[in-house]
């Protein structure tokens, strides 16, 4: 049986060092976009008016009162529709997917919609 020089050693550790390093970093650039789209699986009332398009046609925000919805919320996100703010969206310029992937599953009433700078309120 040979055994390794103290140089392939230390190569050979560098190298596992550098794949765990990799795969974690990999694995969070993957994995958080996913696990914050599984926080709001919950509201799909929320996730609805909060790509809404806001305008002064769009009508006063409600928020979403219902028992399950609230025992996720923070209390920053009550306190904001409370005070009749829509929470975490429908603020800034909108900027529509152009993705050929994205633009393939979209209807002709959405692409119009994002044609028109407004943001999408149909599938």
């Amino acid at each position: 049986m040979r055994s390794i020089t103290p140089t392939q050693r230390i190569i050979t550790i560098a190298g596992v060092a550098g794949s765990l390093i990799a795969g974690g970093v990999i694995g969070a650039t993957l994995a958080g976009p996913l696990a914050a789209t599984a926080a709001n699986t919950g509201s799909t009332n929320q996730l609805a008016a909060a790509s809404a398009s806001p305008s002064a046609s769009a009508g006063t925000f409600k928020s979403n009162e219902d028992a399950t919805h609230e025992a996720g919320e923070s209390a920053t996100v009550e306190a904001q529709e409370n005070a009749g703010q829509r929470p975490g969206g429908g603020s800034g310029k909108f900027t529509p997917n152009e993705n050929a992937a994205h633009e393939q599953g979209e209807s002709a009433a959405r692409e119009a919609q994002e044609n028109a700078g407004q943001r999408p309120t149909v599938p």
